[in-house]
């Protein structure tokens, strides 16, 4: 496969909307989970600015375990309802805190990281994980940045696989109780 990453123009909505047509581009016809995190791990990374992390925290039926991304090496593991990340996928709603030292319970993964957006991945109202960025400057994301990193996160729930996705462990976002499915028989 070969991929092009265009520059983006115009404005900040406009740009989103290039990214995301991009990343749909790039998760098109791949069903790995991972393979398709790395990918737009990497693409959101080079394409925004003032971020020093973008990656994907994966949710293995007890807490967040860290998926591909890109950045500084980062925490392994999260709670549910632990910083950022845990509380954006106990809660099932983005999370955009321009401050995060005013954050209650920031896990400070990377000290130079001022200001974050956690957008939960919920696929058949089960929890897979959340899609997190971070940035050295405060106040770096706004409702724009919200919009378009939830259309990216909405293109790689689309891309995961339907059978791949109802073997993994999750929580059901209704009860919030965990369910583990097991693999279908052939």
């Amino acid at each position: 496969m070969s991929f092009t990453v265009s520059a983006l123009t115009g404005d900040r909505t406009e740009r989103y909307r290039q990214l995301i047509a991009q990343a749909e581009a790039l998760v098109a016809g791949e069903t790995d989970r991972i393979a398709n995190a790395a990918n737009l791990a990497a693409l959101v990374f080079h394409a925004l600015t003032e971020v020093n992390w973008v990656g994907f925290y994966f949710f293995d039926g007890h807490e967040l375990v860290v998926g591909p991304f890109q950045g500084k090496p980062a925490c392994v593991r999260i709670a549910i309802g632990k910083g950022v990340c845990g509380t954006a996928a106990d809660t099932r709603k983005t999370q955009l805190v321009p401050d995060v030292h005013a954050f209650p319970g920031h896990i400070a993964c990377d000290a130079e990281t001022r200001s974050e957006i956690v957008v939960p991945l919920v696929r058949d109202n089960i929890l897979v994980g959340v899609f997190d960025l971070d940035s050295p400057q405060p106040n770096r994301f706004d409702d724009v940045d919200r919009k378009g990193l939830e259309s990216i996160a909405q293109a790689f729930l689309n891309s995961l696989d339907q059978v791949a996705a109802a073997v993994a462990p999750g929580r059901d976002t209704a009860s919030g109780n965990v369910v583990d499915s097991e693999p279908p028989t052939r």
